[in-house]
């Protein structure tokens, strides 16, 4: 009985600090009066998608309301409305609900070219990211800061919370392995808000012949790095709630191999499973929206159930160790992507050497320890 009521008392503390910081924060796109001063008279286009919304309203239809000349949209991975699976092609069009062209940069056009630029003389970023170097939002942001540089467009960005702002962790990445999941060397987790991340890009000459943006950042008032954040509305399709978006940086990895995240299933990135696992566990993915192919479609996957599972305040590598080393055939790794969303291919060397979490992650230490002194150059809280 005693327990049950810590138990309780715990659970009311956690709720009551994810409400209270939610309440004091004040996001970047809610400062209008920061920023639509600045894009009055001006022709605009707008890099957003599904989380660009000051409260419950559209970014996009808040600028409308406000006479601001909105004349085309951007859109990342997932598209405009955030429906999209993970790495599907994603077509150009114009949105229903405001007859705004929409420019995919996803696919084989990931950077706006100069005729897509033609007549915005300013460009406003306002996406939500969860901070994971792999989360593809923040390479989109790197192209378009390089786009916007290229073509003397000045870039405003909405600030905006890292859900998993509370640590940083995992292996810098290497520059040969420099993919669209991985373009700078950083940690896996990063630590970042989007606004300093961009700064972090401008900083470090980045950008393509090391050009700069001319970049504004709209920063938000209130926000803690170590205090809880419930993100308001799905940053993509697969991580629908807090306990997702939490397990996405170590789960992630398991795109890499031939281990489900429980796409096609109501828990996605919130357990993990495969046809050879063998456990009481298990459930079968199914084709649906933001997952029309999932992994081991309609084959029942066994493995571990952690929607209830502990707040993570690291990189776990138990979850793929244990995967790694249940695979009786030796095809875990199936192709290079496992490497790219490492950022080298010592991970995965490692772990088919049989080192241990520990001694996988004395690895990275040193490294860390650098990233953290770069990293407090660009924070802005």
């Amino acid at each position: 009985m005693r327990y049950k009521i810590k138990h309780l008392f715990l659970c009311l503390l956690i709720f009551l600090h994810c409400s209270n910081a939610n309440e004091s924060l004040q996001i970047g796109a809610e400062r209008t009066n920061e920023y639509f001063p600045i894009l009055n008279d001006k022709l605009i286009g707008v890099i957003g998608n599904q989380s660009s919304l000051i409260e419950t309203t559209h970014l996009v239809d808040s600028m409308l309301s406000a006479n601001l000349k909105v004349i085309k949209v951007f859109s990342p991975e997932h598209g405009f409305r955030g429906t999209a699976d993970a790495g599907e092609h994603i077509e150009s069009g114009i949105d229903e609900q405001t007859g705004i062209p929409i420019i995919s940069l996803y696919g084989s056009n990931k950077k706006p070219n100069p005729s897509q630029l033609e007549g915005i003389e300013i460009l406003l970023f306002d996406i939500q990211d969860v901070g994971a170097r792999f989360y593809t939002y923040i390479s989109t942001l790197h192209y378009v800061m390089e786009a916007a540089a290229e073509n003397n467009i000045p870039l405003i960005i909405l600030d905006r919370p890292n859900p998993n702002g509370h640590y940083i962790d995992g292996p810098i990445l290497d520059t040969a392995y420099r993919s669209f999941v991985g373009m700078h060397p950083i940690p896996i987790v990063h630590g970042m808000t989007i606004g300093e991340y961009a700064q972090m890009i401008n900083g470090e000459k980045w950008l393509k012949d090391s050009i700069e943006c001319d970049l504004t950042i709209i920063s938000m008032l209130g926000y803690n790095k170590k205090k809880l954040y419930d993100l308001p509305v799905k940053p993509s399709p697969n991580l629908p709630n807090a306990q997702a978006v939490n397990l996405y940086p170590s789960l992630c990895l398991f795109e890499g191999t031939n281990v489900s995240v429980g796409r096609g299933t109501d828990l996605p990135f919130q357990h993990f499973g495969a046809p050879y696992l063998e456990s009481n566990y298990s459930f079968v993915p199914i084709s649906g929206e933001g997952a029309k192919y999932p992994k081991h479609k309609g084959e029942r996957c066994y493995g571990q159930d952690l929607s209830k599972f502990t707040r993570l305040r690291k990189l776990d590598l138990s979850f793929l160790i244990y995967a790694y080393k249940e695979c009786p055939k030796k095809e875990f790794f199936f192709n290079d992507f496992f490497d790219k969303l490492a950022g080298n291919n010592e991970l995965r060397l490692s772990i088919i050497e049989g080192k241990s979490e520990n001694n996988i992650r004395e690895g990275w230490i040193k490294d860390l320890r650098l990233y953290k002194e770069l990293r407090n150059k660009y924070l802005i809280y």
